[in-house]
C-alpha cells in the first residue's frame, strides 16, 4: 500500500493571505478605473453645457453689431442737412457704445461662467481623487493588519 494520501493538499497560510492580498488589489484597480472613468464624463459633461454659453454670446454680439451698423447706414441716408447727420451721427455712437457695452458684459458674463463651471469640475476631480487615494489607503493598511502571522503547525495525531 502508498503511505501518500489520497486528500488534496490544503493551501497553506501565505498562499491564502497572497491570495487575498491579489483579490483586494484588483478590487482597488477597478474601483480607480471607475472613479477616472466617471471624473471624466463629469469633466466632458461642463464643458458640454459651458460650450453653448459661449456660442450665444458671441452670436448675440454679432447681431447687436449688424443692428447698430444698419440702423447708421439708414440714418445717415434719410439725413437732409448737416445738422440732422450730426444727430443722427450721435445716436449712432450712443447706440454703437450701448452695443459695445452689452458685448462687453455678454463677454464678462460667459467667462465668469466658464470659471465657475471650471472650477467646479476642478472640484469634482479633486474629490473624486481623495476619494481613490482614501480607498487605496484602507486597502493598503487592511493588506498591512492582515500581515502573516506564525503559528506553530499542529502535529498529524492532532488533526
Amino acid at each position: 500500500m502508498s503511505t501518500e494520501s489520497t486528500k488534496p493538499e490544503e493551501k497553506g497560510f501565505f498562499e491564502k493571505v497572497k491570495e487575498t492580498i491579489e483579490h483586494l488589489w484588483d478590487g482597488t484597480k477597478e474601483t480607480a478605473e471607475e472613479v477616472k472613468d466617471k471624473a471624466a464624463d463629469t469633466i466632458d459633461d461642463i464643458k458640454a453645457k459651458v460650450s453653448p454659453a459661449k456660442k450665444v454670446t458671441a452670436k448675440k454680439a454679432a447681431t447687436a453689431k449688424k443692428s447698430t451698423a444698419s440702423k447708421t447706414t439708414k440714418a445717415a441716408v434719410k439725413a437732409d442737412t448737416g445738422k440732422e447727420v450730426k444727430e443722427i451721427k450721435a445716436k449712432a455712437a450712443s447706440a454703437e457704445s450701448r452695443a459695445k457695452k452689452s458685448v462687453a458684459e455678454a463677454k464678462t458674463k460667459a467667462a465668469a461662467s466658464v470659471k465657475t463651471e471650471k472650477a467646479k469640475a476642478q472640484k469634482t476631480v479633486v474629490d473624486v481623487k481623495a476619494k481613490a487615494d482614501d480607498k487605496v489607503k484602507a486597502v493598503k493598511a487592511k493588506a498591512k493588519s492582515s500581515s502573516p502571522k506564525t503559528t506553530a503547525k499542529k502535529p498529524a495525531a492532532a488533526r
